[in-house]
């Protein structure tokens, strides 16, 4: 420039610097200024940057990719700015701008002048951004072994099998899913799945989509199944999923399950599909006929090596129905024994329900754990009876030993998998584990999953998972985000049950016991006296702020505050169960207890009275014996058991004193048509077992029950949180209401409220 201005604005090129001249100087002397040609000479256009897209394939599905400029027959120009005089800046610029314009419109990759992309992305790139790329006339240069990429967008068809393995209650899980006529392979899909990727990318180029509702339900149905870490080798169901299978059956276009799994599966889908069985000649008893339906869904399971949970109501004959089990399966030639474990207590009523109903079995009790005794009774018996207390310290000596069946007798007590005593059961060898009991959910649905450990250990097989699924949506109301969440929990309680039905047999009293007399349930609220009110709030206001202050980490207080609150429950009952010098104070409940004694003995009625503290129960019986009423008692320090029962059956006294603990199960005291709760319990199903002591087969009364709550008390409170227990039992196992949660520091805090 500065050249032209000095010479008089006009410059000679000499022709052996033409070309350089118009290839370095021209291009950006033109955008400075306007030029004239001189004669015979003719100006070029000035070359205009071109995109250009390299994209280096280096395999496994990783390509390297680049954009740079061309101008004219002079390429590889980087995008990155330099002082090149033939670059036009602003030119680059709105090129850039177009590139980036139509790779955003073409894809959701994000757009990069250079960079790596690998698998998904590079199909991505390969099939979204270079196409619209073409198209819009930007030059695509591709070098290293390009692969073929293909989108499937077919409907996924899914085709689920099972395969018996060498272990007998494990089946191998298959899956076949095709989208447009390609088989996906099973490892990819799976870990894609269980790691909520979005789109599955394989070797041979082609990908799809896994947001497809298809998809989404075999992924939900997968993490049931097992999760990833625990299924080191492959997909398995167990034989006690059946519910399970259902769902993948309905989830697949196809299924191809084994032989044996097949037929437990079409068997259990429907009641039905039970086979009806005699009952055993040996059996000295006429069943009911839901006792005998009980019998057929034992047997059946036993048949298929399949544990379950008798879950009749208390006092409709579930040790009546496993005698006939026991019976049938040594009629039909069976020669090892049966292993009844259950509470103490009840030993002896085993031993006499056999000698009644079925008296050609041999039975032996188990009373000592001497291995000696344990083997000489399993070598000579059909059923041995021994402990939770006896199986726990022998228990080696048990596991020693082939079991045709294990019969877990009031179940509830292993019901803490922490527990020495649920881990002594779990190690016992049996074909078969049935767990009896009239409470399987008590305060939290880990209850169940506890006792399907032990009957059904393949239904559940992820304690996390359980929790995750159930407890967390059910009990403590967490949801996901997207979900809506009375919807969601309910779906998730609908697949609960339909998970455990199979394997569950319940009956309630009212639906297959209809000749029982009415039982009718009332409260009594009773008004503490002016002294024991002011004890109690004074002591009320103290705790109150101890117990609040602690429950920000109840796990590390647990036992300061229940100590508290156990305090306050014992308060609520009478004043001298705390201190002596308050004795005088009384107690108005049993004020009211003694009054209706006196009634009931003028009437010929006779009562249990339960309650969970025994100084309370010694307090009663100082009011009984005063007022000259007998009764009869029974509790944890009971050292003849049975001739206390017996006395009371065979006797006239008026009222049966029972702690909670010692006499909640293993009791039939249909002599007796009242019944007494003094004081409220956490658990409603402990009180449930308590009142049907004399509510069940046998009975010929009406039964009155009579709670008893001291008013503006803990024990209000107490009734209102049992009501969100009983909630969560009849959710589960009778109906489809949904229900509160557990109890929680939430829980312990409304105790508290006003």
């Amino acid at each position: 420039m500065r050249m032209l201005i000095a010479e008089g604005g006009a410059l000679a090129v000499p022709a052996a610097d033409e070309e350089d001249f118009f290839a370095e100087a021209y291009p950006s002397l033109s955008r400075a200024t306007t030029l004239a040609a001189g004669t015979g000479v003719v100006l070029p256009e000035v070359a205009k940057p071109t995109s250009v897209l390299s994209i280096a394939f280096r395999g496994g599905h990783t390509a390297d990719h680049r954009l740079s400029w061309r101008y004219g027959r002079r390429g590889g120009i980087p995008v990155t700015p330099s002082d090149d005089p033939v670059r036009d800046a602003d030119a680059e610029a709105d090129e850039l701008r177009a590139v980036e314009s139509i790779w955003a419109a073409a894809s959701d990759l994000p757009f990069a002048p250079s960079g790596t992309v690998r698998e998904l992305d590079t199909a991505r790139l390969m099939s979204e951004v270079v196409p619209a790329l073409e198209e819009a006339g930007i030059e695509v240069i591709i070098t290293g072994d390009r692969p073929v990429y293909r989108e499937l967008s077919g409907e996924p068809e899914i085709t689920v099998s099972t395969v018996e393995s060498t272990d007998p209650d494990w089946f191998d899980l298959g899956f076949l899913v095709k989208i447009d006529g390609r088989t996906i392979p099973f490892e990819p899909l799976f870990t894609a799945l269980s790691l909520r990727r979005k789109n599955l990318l394989l070797v041979d180029g082609s990908h799809f989509s896994l947001a497809h509702p298809a998809l989404d339900r075999l992924r939900e149905l997968i993490d049931e199944a097992a999760t990833l870490g625990e299924w080191e080798t492959g997909p398995r169901i167990s034989r006690y999923q059946t519910a399970l299978w259902d769902d993948f059956e309905d989830l697949a276009d196809q299924s191809e399950p084994a032989v044996s799994w097949r037929a437990t599966v079409d068997a259990l889908r429907a009641e039905s599909g039970v086979p009806a069985r005699a009952t055993p000649d040996g059996l000295r008893a006429r069943l009911r006929p839901y006792q005998q339906a009980g019998l057929e869904w034992l047997a059946f399971l036993r048949q298929h090596r399949l544990g379950g949970i008798l879950a009749d109501d208390m006092g409709l004959g579930k040790t009546l129905q496993l005698l006939a089990l026991v019976q049938h399966a040594r009629e039909t030639g069976e020669e090892r024994p049966f292993l009844v474990v259950a509470p103490t207590s009840v030993l002896s009523a085993w031993r006499d329900e056999a000698a009644r109903f079925a008296p050609g079995l041999r039975v032996r009790v188990v009373e000592t754990s001497k291995p000696s005794a344990v083997r000489d009774a399993a070598s000579s018996a059909d059923l041995v009876v021994a402990s939770y207390a006896v199986v726990r310290l022998a228990e080696h000596v048990f596991r020693d030993r082939e079991w045709a069946g294990l019969i877990l007798d009031e179940a509830q007590f292993v019901k803490n998998p922490a527990s020495q005593q649920h881990q002594a059961v779990a190690a016992i060898p049996a074909d078969v584990t049935f767990a009896v009991t009239g409470t399987p959910l008590e305060n939290s649905l880990m209850d169940l999953w506890a006792l399907f450990r032990l009957t059904a250990p393949g239904l559940f097989p992820s304690k996390r998972q359980f929790r995750e699924d159930y407890v967390q949506p059910i009990e403590k109301g967490k949801v996901p985000e997207n979900a809506e969440g009375a919807e969601f929990r309910a779906g998730r309680l609908a697949r609960l049950r339909r998970r455990i039905r199979p394997l569950m047999l319940r009956r309630t009293k009212d639906l297959v016991a209809a000749e029982l007399p009415a039982k009718q349930e009332q409260i009594l609220h009773v008004e503490p006296s002016p002294a024991h009110r002011a004890v109690y709030d004074t002591v009320l206001q103290r705790e109150r702020q101890k117990i609040l202050g602690l429950l920000k980490d109840l796990d590390r207080n647990r036992f300061i505050v229940f100590r508290s609150l156990t305090m306050l429950r014992m308060l609520a009952l009478a004043p001298g169960l705390i201190d002596p010098d308050d004795a005088a104070v009384g107690s108005r409940k049993l004020d009211a207890l003694v009054e209706r004694a006196e009634e009931l003995r003028a009437e010929g009625h006779r009562a249990l009275v339960f309650s969970q503290f025994t100084s309370y129960l010694d307090l009663a019986e100082q009011r009984l014996r005063d007022a000259g009423i007998a009764y009869s008692r029974l509790d944890g320090a009971t050292r003849k058991r049975g001739d206390v029962v017996d006395g009371f059956r065979g006797g006239d006294q008026t009222v049966f004193l029972i702690s909670l603990k010692a006499g909640g199960f293993g009791l039939t005291l249909t002599e007796a048509d009242y019944v007494f709760l003094l004081d409220p319990w956490w658990n409603p199903a402990a009180e449930a077992q308590a009142i049907d002591r004399t509510h069940r087969i046998g009975q010929r009364e009406q039964v009155f029950v009579y709670r008893m709550i001291s008013t503006g008390t803990i024990e209000e409170k107490v009734l209102a949180l049992q009501q969100r227990k009983a909630r969560l039992f009849t959710a589960v196992m009778d109906d489809d209401e949904l229900f509160a949660k557990s109890l929680t520091a939430d829980d312990i805090r409304a105790l508290f409220e006003d």
